[in-house]
């Protein structure tokens, strides 16, 4: 057969070697021997070919004339090219290469068995693609071409000729990788894995080739969501990439090893550089789904999406899903800033004054306050922070959102939000004990706000907005002259592919700035995300029922909203302390008075001698503080310890599963909650039924668990595992209308915690 090679090339010589040259190359290529998982069959081929290129080489006439054939094969037309005299009589076998031969590139005729020794030969060549184009034709058929003898022994030249094919594919994707074609060098990397699996060789390598791969895994998800919105199919299939990556890591600062190389705080700043990429809807739906972890950095990724949606696309709902889930994430970080925002765009005002009360962010309240000098309340400072928040620090993060502007007055008069404010109920705050709001009700203020009474002992709820209300505020919005502004936001520059400093960056895992992408963590770079947060909750952009009619407006100024509340919590509070005062003045005047009478009654009663009859003798010495006699300890009855065993984790589980039911169920009924659940899962589980019932929603279940294997563990027999395999289906109701309905079988690792004699479920972790 007929090989792309010439003499030259196998001794690595110009055509202008000197003999010394010749003899040193020689010797050079002799010494050095290939892998060493070649057989002997393949190193001796590989000799034969240097031995002979050394022989016509180091002879004059015939190097003179292999020089002539070789420069008219490289130089002359394609029509005038001949064979060179050199070689073996050329067989039919021959043209089986000739496709993969261009005219102009000299060759040679080897014997069959020389073919494992010449793709030896082109692989150290760095001929890489040209060594799978000869092959191919012999392993697209299963290797069964090269089965029948001709190249040798068959036991011995398959797995030569399946490792250089192999190795070929393994340095033409790193070759790939460094010149940025990431999908390219997947696919090589994944082909030579495909052959060795297929084959079954080479274990070793195949591991080789599958940690380039997690390697490569963070640059084919940059190369593909820069793709082209129209390329949908690519663009899916890098979000599938990154799914699977915090799959492995066990979410977006979880801490396990997905072989990238990533610690947690360079993922961190690879998911930030991501997220221009993404669209507004891509987002919400990857964070939302991490946020379930839970992950707080992933519920507030999830926050900023839905505010972006929804102020862009001016639908409230999302802004006040998004609300409600920085109320999770308020119990352990300082969201209040980011919740004032949010209340502002449902119309809420007085409740994102209070937040903004709450927040320790200092500058950014410190520019709204300046920003809202001359005016009763911070409502303009908050409006434009709220407008440059959103189009500096939000929108610049979404790949649909980059030539967006944002102006209130604009959503504010979008016939769809004005509706949706119109119709929002009453919200139950769950963090109502953070305030102090003061009776009676207040008049509201021009900007539509309102300030609501309520006793410590209840919940607050958030100021509706009416049509009129909305009114005033878009009035407030264009007198103050608040208005978006497009030098709010230099428009970027168009996504550029990763700088090669990217490589180095993913191959060692260090620190560096090659995946942070032009800014910084979102505020959540100031909270702690290590922070878990408690499970989402449900879509609120169900249908809403249309609240009641307000009570007219009185038309009160709002400057002096706030002396009145000032003066009528002095007025209640002088009160209350008077009364108090009153109240003890009374008791102590009841307790002197009875003491006096009883001291005057015992003394007469000595006198007139109605003491009655006096004991004779010693008198035994009866005491207040012992007894006259020595009290036996009673015995402790104790109840012996719960014992685990498969049976007693499965009615633990049922127990749980069936508090789980009536918890998220209609009646929201927590009691059985805290007879079988521990911290962390019981505070997890009554926060959801308590934020399911507010939203009006719930789901019925249906289960069947069975519990394979009980571990208790060694080192403390009260704690203990147990993995059970659970059959579960979900309706969903939202509005009391039945919803979707989900099956799912699962395979769960319980952590089981003995407390108080009976065990009860700490935690889960669903294993597949």
């Amino acid at each position: 057969m007929r090989i792309p090679l010439d003499y030259y090339r196998i001794l690595g010589l110009p055509i202008q070697a000197t003999p010394e040259q010749l003899k040193q190359a020689h010797r050079d290529r002799t010494l050095q021997l290939p892998r060493r998982e070649y057989s002997d069959l393949a190193i001796a081929a590989r000799k034969q070919l240097i031995d002979e290129a050394y022989a016509i080489l180091s002879d004059a006439d015939q190097r003179n004339a292999y020089d002539m054939g070789f420069l008219a094969k490289t130089y002359e037309p394609e029509s005038e090219v001949k064979t060179p005299a050199f070689g073996k009589r050329a067989s039919p076998e021959s043209t089986a290469l000739e496709p993969v031969i261009d005219a102009h590139t000299p060759s040679i005729e080897i014997e069959d068995r020389q073919f494992v020794g010449a793709l030896l030969l082109l692989h150290e060549l760095g001929e890489y693609e040209l060594v799978v184009k000869l092959c191919h034709p012999y392993l697209n058929t299963g290797s069964i071409g090269l089965k029948d003898g001709r190249f040798g022994e068959a036991s011995l030249i398959v797995p030569d000729i399946v490792l250089t094919v192999t190795s070929a594919y393994l340095e033409l994707g790193r070759e790939q990788w460094q010149q940025g074609q990431y999908e390219n060098a997947a696919s090589s990397l994944e082909a030579g894995q495909n052959l060795l699996l297929r084959e079954s060789l080479f274990a070793s390598l195949r591991g080789e080739m599958q940690t380039d791969l997690y390697k490569l895994r963070p640059y084919r998800i940059l190369e593909l969501l820069q793709l082209p919105l129209e390329k949908a199919a690519e663009r899916r299939k890098g979000l599938q990439l990154l799914r699977e990556m915090l799959h492995e890591r066990g979410g977006i600062d979880g801490q396990g090893d997905d072989g990238s190389g990533l610690g947690v705080e360079d993922f961190l700043r690879f998911v930030q550089q991501l997220r221009r990429y993404m669209t507004t809807t891509e987002q919400q739906g990857l964070f939302e789904t991490e946020a379930r972890r839970p992950s707080a950095v992933a519920t507030y990724l999830a926050v900023y999406a839905l505010i972006a949606q929804g102020f862009a696309e001016a639908q409230p709902a999302l802004i006040r899903k998004a609300k409600l889930m920085l109320m999770q994430l308020g119990r352990r970080q300082d969201v209040h800033l980011e919740k004032a925002v949010c209340a502002l765009l449902l119309g809420q005002t007085e409740e994102a004054s209070r937040s903004l009360e709450l927040s320790q962010e200092r500058e950014p309240i410190a520019f709204i306050r300046e920003n809202s000098q001359n005016s009763p309340d911070l409502l303009p400072g908050l409006c434009l922070y709220a407008e440059s928040w959103l189009q500096d620090e939000v929108f610049p993060h979404f790949r649909d959102l980059l030539d967006k502007s944002v102006s209130l007055k604009d959503y504010f008069a979008d016939p769809h939000v004005q509706a949706y404010l119109e119709a929002l109920p009453n919200e139950t705050g769950s963090t109502s004990n953070e305030w102090v709001v003061v009776q009676p009700r207040r008049p509201t203020t021009a900007a539509g706000s309102a300030s609501k009474s309520t006793t410590p002992a209840t919940t607050e709820t958030s100021p509706q907005l009416t049509q009129a209300s909305l009114d005033a505020l878009t009035a407030t919005l264009a007198a103050r002259n608040i208005v978006s502004s497009a030098s709010l936001q230099e428009p970027l520059a168009p996504p550029q592919p990763p700088p090669a400093s990217v490589r180095t960056a993913v191959e060692t895992g260090s620190t560096t700035t090659s995946l942070q992408g032009n800014r910084k963590m979102p505020e959540s770079s100031r909270r702690s995300s290590s922070e878990t947060a408690p499970q989402p909750l449900p879509d609120p952009a169900a249908s809403a029922p249309v609240p009641p009619t307000p009570a007219p407006k009185t038309a009160s100024s709002s400057a002096n909203s706030s002396s009145l509340r000032r003066i009528q919590r002095k007025n209640d509070s002088g009160q209350w302390r008077r009364l108090l005062i009153l109240g003890l003045g009374g008791l102590f005047a009841v307790w002197l008075l009875w003491f006096l009478l009883s001291r005057a009654f015992g003394a007469l009663a000595d006198v007139l001698g109605w003491s009655g009859p006096s004991l004779k003798g010693e008198q035994a010495m009866v005491q207040l503080s012992q007894p006259p006699l020595p009290i036996p300890e009673p015995t402790p009855v104790t109840a012996e310890p719960e014992k685990i065993t498969p049976e007693v984790a499965e009615a633990k589980l049922n127990q749980w599963l069936s508090a789980k039911s009536a918890a998220l169920g209609p009646e929201y009924r927590v009691e059985g909650l805290r007879e079988i659940l521990v911290d962390p899962a019981l505070a997890r589980w009554v926060a959801m039924s308590q934020n399911m019932k507010q939203e009006g929603s719930h789901r019925t279940y249906k289960h069947d668990v069975k519990v394979s294997e009980v571990q208790i563990d060694q080192t403390n027999p009260n704690q203990a595992l147990a993995i059970a395999n659970v059959q579960e289906q979900t309706q969903f109701f939202s509005r009391g209308q039945a919803q979707n309905t989900e099956d799912a079988s699962l395979q769960i690792q319980y952590r089981l915690i003995r407390k108080d004699g009976a065990w009860r479920i700490e935690d889960w972790q669903v294993m597949r």
